[in-house]
């Protein structure tokens, strides 16, 4: 079973996240939130291709044997 088919926790971060209200938030606040995001994506995105190799490679290696 994959990490994905797994249900999220009711406290899961991400879910709090999307739970928070955004009205009381500035202009200027969204545009830093958006910002901090936009570079948590980018992190997410090289940490997912780096994983994608590394189990890439170890597939070779095991069909190899």
């Amino acid at each position: 079973m994959d990490d994905d088919d797994l249900p999220r926790r009711r406290d899961d971060v991400l879910t709090a996240l999307i739970k928070q209200p955004l009205d009381p938030l500035s202009v200027d606040e969204l545009g830093e939130r958006i910002e901090i995001l936009e570079a948590e994506i980018e992190r997410v995105k090289a940490h997912r291709s780096s994983a994608t190799s590394q189990k890439a490679a170890a597939e070779a290696l095991f069909r190899k044997g």
